[in-house]
């Protein structure tokens, strides 16, 4: 009987299963293998496709086990050399070496992956809400340091007021009211006087 000993890919089917914190996925992989010993693969199991396959699937479905769904969709190198080695040291005694494993596909179901969206679309808002209040804090801050300048310098008072009436009036379809001084009233009292 003739045994192949180049690099065989075996694909992985879907497996569904429950990740450790209660989300159902389906998770696919592929498997990298070649035979190392001809006789062992031939003597040691009936047929060693079937069997890495089975290892493969078994295995499969045990890391999406002792997964969380974070960890099967961020740290996909961890969860690889996890399933290598976990079918790697049956396979070894079958003659068979495993050369690498991918995991192709993580399958979240429809109505998670909505709560998942929620979920981001939330955590943007908290942001932008904190990212304002920000604002507003340090505008509130300047606002409080400008007004106690303007207490203690009165002149600087008079020029923002003249400041805002000549950009009120520099628009055309404008009517400006101004407040009437309370100092000119005291200096034409004391001029009748």
């Amino acid at each position: 009987r003739k045994v192949n000993m180049q690099i065989v890919t075996l694909p992985v089917p879907a497996q569904e299963g429950i990740t450790r914190d209660n989300v159902t996925v389906r998770v696919d992989a592929v498997v990298y293998f070649r035979v190392v010993d001809a006789a062992n693969a031939i003597i040691q199991v009936e047929d060693y496709r079937f069997a890495v396959s089975q290892m493969a699937q078994t295995s499969l479905r045990s890391i999406i086990g002792k997964s969380d769904l974070d960890d099967l969709l961020s740290n996909r190198e961890k969860l690889n050399q996890g399933l290598e080695l976990m079918i790697d040291s049956p396979a070894i005694g079958w003659g068979v070496q495993i050369d690498r494993v991918e995991i192709k596909d993580v399958s979240l179901p429809e109505s998670m992956k909505r709560s998942m969206a929620r979920q981001a679309e939330a955590d943007r808002e908290r942001r932008a809400r904190v990212i304002n209040a920000d604002a507003e804090l340090q505008a509130s801050k300047k606002l409080a340091e400008a007004a106690g300048v303007m207490s203690q310098q009165p002149a600087a008072l008079q020029l923002r007021l003249l400041q805002t009436v000549v950009a009120v009036a520099a628009e055309k379809n404008s009517t400006l009211v101004l407040p009437f001084p309370v100092e000119l009233l005291r200096f034409l009292e004391r001029a009748q006087s």
